[in-house]
């Protein structure tokens, strides 16, 4: 059986396997039906290798490159040595941590040597050098604000969890274009008056949050204390927030439960419960019902595929600090349950535009459904 059909598979019993659709389903069911979805080892075989088909597929790509002379003009392999591939630098970044985070969860997985050989060859100290460098040149202070930056934080932070030789190599060999990011999110939010909240990649909320959980697991207090207060400073005082609006034409972010991800992270439990049923008094039903993709083919329609997927782990995050009791915590669930259905059905849709980066949204949704089921 091919690699594709038996991915298609997997997600298809998974999609069977979930029944949980009356309104008036309880806490205690919804519970129950958490438990039939996980990632296995042959999903995630497979959702490997849309990554490792693209992290050193240098063609087709959108640099996103400010030339400032004829001689700044450079193959993307070479501006980028370590992250060229799938597209884009930030897909590349994500794609990475999307293998790094499958090693940690499967340690068997069947392509485990090759996995570890791509990620050994893209995550030399040399490679990283270069990106450094990149970095540091003229008109290079947009560059992948704050969408990329967040995805290395959180490349990084996997590999500081992961209490494996090969992975601590990489680590080390990454820590300057981290520590290099993270001195970038100090020097710029202090300046950023107003937050972004359009669903797309510069959304201020989502860059902020990866960072904050790599401030906290580097233990980076200055970098922490700066998010928290800019957090605060942007959304605390958000009230009915205007979910209806929802979704853009092109979001791959919610602006509304990205924003409510974030502030889950930053306020206490008692603060959070308060705050949340003044920003969303009401969940309406379009945030409830995963959205239609109409043409997989366009770059910017397929986003909405990634929207799904990141609904679902902000929901599942939102739950987990709810308590039983809450209507909200069952209906958020119910909702994300069915959005990481209909996501990961149509992640192998035959199109380069959302298969280099959606199985990366797709395991970081699974992964927040496992931190659920542990809360």
């Amino acid at each position: 059986m091919g690699k594709k059909s038996l991915f298609m598979i997997s997600f298809l019993i998974l999609g069977l396997l979930f029944c949980c659709g009356r309104e008036n389903c309880d806490y205690k069911k919804v519970k129950k039906e958490m438990q039939n979805f996980q990632l296995n080892r042959d999903i995630a075989y497979n959702l490997s290798y849309l990554a490792l088909s693209c992290l050193q597929k240098e063609y087709p790509n959108k640099p996103g490159h400010v030339i400032n002379s004829a001689e700044d003009i450079h193959l993307p392999s070479e501006m980028h040595p370590a992250f060229y591939g799938c597209f884009d630098w930030h897909s590349a970044v994500h794609g990475h941590w999307m293998l790094v985070k499958l090693l940690k969860m499967f340690p068997d997985i069947e392509n485990v040597n090759q996995i570890r050989k791509v990620l050994d060859i893209n995550l030399t100290a040399k490679n990283i050098n270069k990106e450094v460098f990149y970095f540091q040149q003229e008109n290079r202070k947009s560059f992948e604000r704050t969408y990329g930056w967040s995805w290395l934080l959180k490349l990084f932070s996997e590999l500081q969890t992961w209490n494996d030789p090969q992975g601590q190599k990489w680590k080390e060999n990454l820590l300057p274009l981290a520590r290099l990011i993270s001195k970038r999110y100090c020097d710029f939010f202090p300046k950023q008056t107003y937050p972004i909240r359009r669903g797309v990649h510069a959304n201020s909320a989502f860059g902020l949050g990866f960072a904050l959980d790599y401030a906290r697991i580097s233990q980076d207090k200055r970098l922490e204390d700066l998010l928290i207060k800019i957090t605060k400073k942007y959304y605390f005082l958000d009230k009915n927030y205007p979910v209806s609006w929802e979704p853009g034409g092109d979001d791959f972010l919610s602006p509304s439960l990205i924003e409510a991800d974030l502030m889950r992270r930053v306020l206490t439990k008692d603060q959070f419960l308060k705050w949340f049923d003044l920003f969303l008094p009401q969940i309406p039903e379009n945030i409830l019902k995963p959205v239609t993709v109409s043409d997989r083919s366009d770059p910017k329609i397929v986003h909405l595929d990634g929207l799904n997927l990141s609904r679902a782990w902000c929901m599942f995050g939102i739950a987990s600090v709810l308590p039983d009791e809450d209507p909200k915590k069952t209906t958020l669930i119910k909702a994300g349950l069915a959005h990481l259905k209909t996501g990961s059905l149509n992640i192998l849709s035959g199109n380069y535009e959302g298969e280099h980066w959606l199985a990366s949204f797709a395991v970081h949704a699974y992964s927040s459904l496992s931190n659920l089921k542990e809360n």
